[in-house]
């Protein structure tokens, strides 16, 4: 008789994604084999997303398509929290949790496809089971937030801060990096707050101590000898530690630092931090030091209370920023956010409207940025062969959220190698080059 058969649907974000990939490093340590298919599977388990309207209608959507090819679901994640309004529309679900809750969902497993022997930990690789490709992972640091942003309902769906301890984070990178990973994504929902809740405690790692801190901890994983990429990090003071560390090439000199508007009246509804001014003399003063950054924000436009003239100040500040990479998407309530109260909700059409401007406005930014790198040699990273190109990445290009460099001709390469490109063109999403040289290091 075979071990019982699970097929998982992940959806959300990175830090969804790392919740994912330790369900099923879970399951395969417990000897269950992973469906590729709804047919497949003795039944499937969705990792859902709740953070915005169109997210809880992916995740409700996937769940309804589960059960209708599946028939036994178990539902875990963000949207798991809002569990009568799933079993409202879906009162077949077999089981409902929370984000993070690896137990209870190995639990309902259990429940209702048991295990048919112990577990045997060699079913199992020493990086635990991965949903991204090889050649590079996301690593994340802590759980929860400490903030009351108004658009946002993390805090109730994640709690708060809770940083892993920083000795347990380096040996998860060391065991990724052993086993070929080439990039490390370090994601969680506050970065720059890592270890905070930990008053910054010192470990054993390697030959001495080492504080629970980001600026420490992205140095010693930049010890490790491969790419190291920081995402949603707020400009804390802390982060002034970093630039030094991507000038020095110990991390990559990329950052991933939400932003969410650049009008300070706005930001004060968001409650987030509204020195704008000095958020741009600190970007000038990264960028002195370190030339090569890449920042990528994002932005919300349409918040409630958002006026023209707000949103004109908006526009100025990405004019004065002039970042790399931005995404950006209209306000929509979400349950539970404090925002649904705020007076002067923005009509649909005007969110809209200034959505189009806004992108318009950053399509110019990027595509003359882009340009300016146009007769440069860079190092980019192979995520993919295919007949006649590769596709690859720079530094400055963090997976699926930004652009790639396509490198034409037909080569001997592998995703994860590292090749040497003179760039030749360039639109607003993506640079094209000619190669140079695959990098042995």
């Amino acid at each position: 008789m075979q071990s019982a058969t699970v097929g998982f649907v992940s959806l959300g974000c990175p830090k969804n994604l790392v919740d994912s990939e330790r369900i099923l490093t879970q399951l395969r340590a417990e000897g269950y084999r992973i469906a590729a298919s709804y047919e497949a599977a003795d039944l499937v388990v969705v990792n859902t997303c709740g953070f915005i309207d169109s997210a809880v209608e992916e995740s409700l959507q996937a769940i309804g398509e589960a059960l209708e090819e599946n028939g036994k679901v178990i539902v875990t994640g963000c949207l798991g929290v809002r569990e009568k309004e799933i079993r409202r529309l879906h009162p077949a679900v077999l089981a409902i949790t929370g984000p993070h809750e690896y137990e209870a969902v190995m639990s309902a497993v259990h429940r209702f496809a048991p295990p048919l022997h112990d577990p045997f930990t060699s079913l199992v690789p020493p990086q635990g089971i991965k949903l991204t490709p090889r050649h590079y992972a996301y690593l994340k640091i802590s759980e929860g937030c400490n903030h009351s942003c108004t658009f946002c309902i993390i805090p109730s769906l994640r709690g708060e801060l809770v940083s892993r301890p920083v000795g347990e984070v380096m040996r998860e990178a060391e065991t990724l990096a052993a086993a070929g990973v080439k990039e490390l994504l370090v994601v969680s929902q506050d970065t720059s707050a890592y270890g905070l809740d930990l008053n910054y405690r010192k470990e054993f790692w390697g030959s001495g101590l080492l504080k629970s801190r980001l600026p420490e901890l992205a140095d010693a994983l930049g010890s490790l000898g491969i790419w190291v990429r920081l995402h949603y990090v707020y400009p804390y003071p802390s982060v002034d530690e970093l630039i030094p560390l991507m000038a020095g090439e110990r991390i990559l000199p990329y950052l991933d630092m939400p932003l969410q508007h650049g009008s300070e009246s706005v930001l004060r509804s968001m409650r987030r931090p509204a020195a704008t001014e000095k958020v741009l003399e600190r970007i000038a003063r990264w960028r002195k030091i370190c030339p090569e950054l890449t920042l990528r924000s994002t932005f919300i436009v349409g918040f409630p209370g958002e006026s023209e003239t707000d949103f004109e100040l908006l526009l100025d500040f990405l004019r004065a920023a002039d970042l790399d990479r931005v995404g950006c998407f209209c306000y929509s309530p979400i349950d539970g956010a404090a925002a649904n109260s705020l007076p002067d909700q923005v009509a649909e059409t005007v969110k809209q409207e200034r959505l189009e401007r806004f992108m318009s406005l950053q399509a110019e930014i990027s595509r003359r940025r882009l340009a300016a790198k146009v007769g440069r040699d860079i190092l980019v990273m192979v995520d993919a062969v295919e007949e006649n190109r590769v596709i690859a990445r720079s530094a400055a290009d963090a997976p699926e959220i930004d652009g790639c460099v396509i490198v034409e001709g037909a080569w001997d390469l592998d995703p994860g190698d590292f090749i040497r490109v003179r760039v030749t063109a360039a639109d607003e999403h993506d640079l094209f080059a000619q190669p140079l040289e695959v990098d042995e290091s």
